[in-house]
């Protein structure tokens, strides 16, 4: 789930640089400074600070566990309620980058804001993986997507 969120999340916000970039119109070394060099350094940021960080590691693996256990990322609704979150993230892009095209200020906050999600959501990523694979705690998320699903089902 994480590294689908994370690649859902980096496609659109190619996209979402590509259509901004044809129709924006700054120089081309202004373009790269505010949709790629500066996004990039806070993408990098979020992404090394919680790595490298023990507490904040701890905290967002905690993050983690917990959503597992819940079965969030686990159920369809639960995957719609990502890509929703990531599509009013593209809109706000889409939007914000519309009204620079109409006279209003470059877009950078929203270039910016978005890059530093997707750095998050790749740290989960890799934070996630290790609890993946380990066979004790893989059986525990899946008994927990299991009785999640039952839950549901009893509810209706």
């Amino acid at each position: 789930m994480q590294y689908s969120a994370f690649l859902a999340g980096a496609l659109i916000y190619a996209a979402a640089a590509t259509y901004a970039w044809g129709e924006l119109r700054w120089t081309a070394a202004f373009k790269v400074r505010w949709m790629l060099l500066y996004p990039g350094a806070y993408f990098l940021a979020t992404l090394a600070i919680p790595l490298a960080i023990p507490q904040l590691r701890r905290m967002l693996k905690a993050h983690i566990w917990i959503s597992f256990r819940t079965g969030f990322g686990q159920s369809v609704i639960s995957v719609l309620a990502v890509v929703l979150v990531l599509g009013a993230a593209a809109a706000f892009i889409y939007l914000d980058t519309n009204g620079a095209v109409h006279g209003g200020r470059f877009p950078s906050s929203a270039f910016a804001a978005y890059a530093a999600g997707i750095g998050v959501l790749l740290a989960q990523a890799l934070l996630v993986r290790p609890i993946e694979r380990d066979p004790a705690l893989r059986h525990l998320i899946l008994d927990a997507a299991v009785q999640e699903g039952r839950t549901r089902t009893a509810r209706r």
